[in-house]
């Protein structure tokens, strides 16, 4: 019904980048060391799409004839977290300067933090593991009521609160009080984070109840553009966080990669002329960062297992890219993203796959989806639509 559907898997990198010494990933390959970890990957459907000629993939074959056109994307953009890998894949070349803080916070922000959000006080302020930060300081955050801050190797303000501490509508409102008045220029943080947790002592954890507080785009991506030009346009999962919901039309928040995946199915089936952007989290959000591997891999076969239904109520006129926005590699010692290339599988109906080699920037799909509503645009990227 000629519509054009994006499916994030976020985190699914597919082997280490040129540049990648410079973010200490050398040997990350999410994908590869994942299967090698776990004895082998068996995902059958993505097998058959041409996910094993683009890489050397234990347990993921090689075939002459794939369904799909197949590649590998490179990022131009610095860093290697979900803001920037969107807003490629939408089709800018993201060049801010965004700003890290390895070793916290200053006093400066703090300072300014404190008083702007009334928090009597705040914990932590440095760059933990998200879900060990909790076990280290989820007592003294029950007992003071002080927020835990933290940040990672991605340009980020996490703020952690227990649920029934810091409520979820009074978390959202400092976080929201975070981006916009104590995060002002010159300091780019890519976004705040709402990090909220249940439990009790050595036993709290995270729920589904996150919420990402980005910055705008500097510039239009393909959502401005398609929306500019009376395009449909339909935003499942995270996507609508990162790109701060400029663009997005129809917005669709889920908390799971089966909500996610239903939901890609319902707005395939009854969307027409639409463009369709998804993210499945997990991959990342319960894997990746915590050094899963299994899971990671259990993960990949769920999606794999209900991939053909999706395949099957395509009609020709529809398009699908299959990719991601950055590794997260479960193998290795860091719990971070990592600088990654990232698979390309775009498959047409009838069509026969080819390969499409390497493409120098995620933002090739972002142009291929703007030439393929036929709509003027400067996006970055060079097209794959016919090729």
């Amino acid at each position: 019904m000629n519509n054009f559907i994006i499916i994030i898997l976020d985190g699914v990198g597919i082997g280490e980048l040129p540049d990648s010494h410079l973010y200490q990933d050398e040997g990350s390959n999410t994908l590869v060391n994942t299967a090698l970890a776990v004895g082998g990957l068996n995902l059958p459907n993505l097998q058959a799409l041409g996910l094993g000629n683009i890489y050397d993939v234990r347990g993921i074959n090689k075939v002459d004839n794939p369904k799909a056109s197949f590649g590998k994307m490179k990022e131009i953009s610095n860093g290697k977290d979900s803001t920037t890998g969107h807003w490629e894949i939408g089709g800018i070349f993201v060049d801010l300067d965004f700003s890290y803080f390895p070793n916290g916070f200053p006093d400066e922000i703090t300072d300014k933090f404190l008083k702007l959000t009334g928090c009597k006080g705040f914990l932590g302020n440095k760059a933990a593991s998200g879900t060990e930060i909790i076990q280290e300081l989820g007592d003294e955050h029950v007992r003071t009521g002080f927020p835990i801050i933290y940040t990672s190797a991605d340009s980020v303000f996490q703020i952690a609160a227990h649920e029934e501490i810091i409520p979820l509508e009074n978390l959202f409102e400092i976080c929201k009080i975070t981006r916009e008045e104590v995060l002002t220029f010159p300091i780019v943080i890519g976004r705040v984070i709402a990090r909220p947790f249940v439990g009790n002592s050595g036993n709290y954890i995270r729920t589904v109840n996150r919420k990402d507080f980005s910055m705008n785009p500097p510039d239009d991506t393909i959502l401005d553009v398609l929306s500019k030009n009376s395009i449909s346009t339909v935003g499942i999962g995270k996507v609508n966080d990162l790109f701060n919901y400029r663009g997005i039309k129809t917005i669709e928040k889920t908390k799971s990669n089966e909500e996610g995946f239903k939901k890609i199915l319902e707005y395939t089936c009854k969307s027409k002329n639409s463009f369709i952007l998804a993210n499945l989290v997990d991959f990342d959000v319960y894997y990746g960062h915590r050094n899963d591997p299994h899971g990671f891999a259990d993960a990949l076969k769920n999606f794999d297992h209900v991939l053909p239904q999706l395949i099957n109520v395509l009609d020709e006129s529809d398009a699908l890219v299959i990719t991601a926005d950055h590794g997260n590699d479960p193998t290795t010692p860091s719990t971070d993203h990592s600088r990654e290339y990232v698979p390309l599988i775009y498959y047409r109906k009838s069509k026969a796959g080819k390969n499409l080699g390497t493409r120098n920037t995620f933002s090739d799909v972002g142009k291929t989806a703007a030439e393929f509503f036929g709509v003027s645009n400067s996006l970055k990227g060079e097209s794959f639509l016919n090729e």
